[in-house]
């Protein structure tokens, strides 16, 4: 009994043209080829347009008709533009997105001008690059940023890759110990044949554009004098490069080089091996701290934070979880390895969601002294976790970062001894979601409040090359700096 073709590597539409093309090429017709492959015509055709996979007896027999060898009829590349383009036809017209316009499939003939067919390929792609920006809203961010909040959890929230690349770029840069210099930076930047530039033009929509043309790398003057800001961005739109990124095809895309930008800064600012270094020692001290990690390499608290978070589990052998939580009680970041219950949606989304009030990283507001960590003990359904929680503000309101871990990890950390414990009985909706029965019977059908609406959940993002760009204001800025 013989066989079937593996079609695993190749496309039974793409072979069904080589084979017309061969027999075409020779003159052949289906009768002539059937006849000497020993094949029914009929079948020959549907094997031609794609509809039947050929067995490994029949294939041999054809390339031998045709004057050819198997490997020639199985390569994955269209015979010409003409099949090529049949091809690409075919499989937009089976696709989703055209059965959803309930419009009849177009089948190439012979007479077919090429011409025709290019036009209709050429539609085919703008529908399709169409119905990709359009997916590009919030729904479909929270959809790919879960996605690829899993993927970090599973891997413990460490990229080793680049982690590498990171500490050659800091090692070849002349780095030896403490905080990244704004000089380092600017290093780094020149062995990548960029110069960095401050500019008061930026588009609102672009955190730095970099001039590939003509070696720049534009940077907002807020960041001069310097700071955490001035060294991430930059290092931001150098990993860009170094990692090889391409225009993203979508917002996960997008959302992945995004990540993938941030972490690249990180390890250059806080270098995993005198990072490691410094952490392993506060943890044989038991004096573990985010504002001493922090203050050693000169970055923000939750710079810091995320940073402990990339090494916990790989090098220091603890699971932990970091959150940054508004003053209303939203979860605007969050990561998690040590089995905290965040809250999600129903599609796992975090963000958005509100935590519970019994949380340090809410209960923290309403601490007295904020220029001090918070440090508490919380008991929920999943354990007792510890935590540490630093609040901030910026011009859209009041801030959190959390950092925590299991009961059993606290004693590495300075906080260890709080006396501050609560109780969270979340997700129950009666821990701190719904009203005392007193209260609610008091106010129930007599209260009317006006909801504040958070104005970008319904802004879809710009269509531009880039998710939230605006390709015109940056074409624009760089052909205004191209001269300078």
């Amino acid at each position: 009994m013989s066989t079937p073709v593996d079609t695993g590597d190749i496309d039974v539409a793409t072979l069904g043209h080589r084979i017309r093309h061969f027999r075409t090429r020779r003159g052949m017709t289906l009768d002539d080829l059937g006849a000497a492959a020993g094949v029914a015509p009929s079948q020959l055709s549907l094997i031609e347009n794609g509809k039947r996979e050929p067995r490994i007896s029949l294939l041999s027999a054809l390339a031998s008709a045709l004057g050819v060898q198997p490997a020639d009829l199985l390569s994955a590349e269209p015979p010409d533009e003409r099949a090529a383009l049949e091809i690409e036809l075919a499989r937009a017209q089976r696709g989703p997105l055209y059965a959803s316009l309930g419009l009849p499939a177009v089948k190439p003939t012979k007479g077919t001008p090429t011409e025709t067919l290019r036009s209709l390929v050429g539609l085919h792609r703008e529908l399709s690059r169409r119905a990709s920006e359009a997916i590009a809203t919030p729904e479909e961010a929270r959809r790919a940023n879960t996605e690829l909040r899993e993927r970090m959890r599973g891997e413990n929230n460490y990229i080793p890759e680049i982690e590498e690349l990171a500490e050659q770029q800091v090692r070849e840069s002349g780095h030896v110990r403490g905080a990244l210099t704004h000089r380092e930076v600017s290093v780094m930047a020149e062995r990548l044949g960029f110069e960095l530039i401050y500019v008061n033009d930026l588009p609102r929509s672009a955190r730095s554009i970099t001039d590939l043309e003509n070696g720049r790398i534009y940077l907002p003057p807020a960041s001069i004098p310097g700071g955490h800001g001035l060294r991430s961005m930059a290092l931001q739109a150098m990993a860009h490069r170094l990692l090889g990124h391409t225009r993203p095809a979508s917002y996960a895309d997008f959302l992945r080089q995004r990540l993938e930008i941030n972490y690249f800064a990180a390890c250059c600012l806080m270098p995993r091996e005198a990072a490691v270094g410094f952490l392993q020692q506060a943890k044989k001290d038991k004096d573990l701290a985010v504002e001493d990690f922090r203050d050693a390499f000169g970055v923000t608290h939750e710079a810091a934070a995320l940073r402990l978070t990339n090494l916990a589990t790989s090098h220091l052998d603890m699971t932990m979880h970091f959150l940054r939580v508004g003053d209303d009680g939203a979860l605007y970041k969050g990561y998690e390895n040590d089995g905290l219950p965040l809250p999600t949606d129903v599609t796992g989304s975090i963000e958005g969601q509100v935590v519970c009030r019994k949380w340090g990283a809410r209960t923290a507001f309403t601490h007295t002294n904020r220029t001090t960590e918070l440090y508490q003990y919380t008991d929920t359904p999943a354990g007792t976790y510890w935590c540490a929680t630093q609040t901030g503000t910026t011009a859209e309101g009041g801030f959190s970062i959390t950092v925590g871990v299991p009961f059993d990890e606290a004693k590495w950390f300075r906080g260890r001894e709080t006396t501050d414990r609560a109780e969270s009985r979340c997700p129950d909706e009666s821990c701190c979601k719904r009203p005392p029965a007193d209260l609610s019977g008091r106010w129930a059908g007599k209260a009317w409040p006006s909801a504040r609406l958070h104005a970008h959940i319904l802004s879809p993002l710009p269509s531009g090359s880039f998710p939230g760009v605006d390709d015109s204001d940056v074409y624009a800025f760089l052909e205004a700096h191209s001269g300078a």
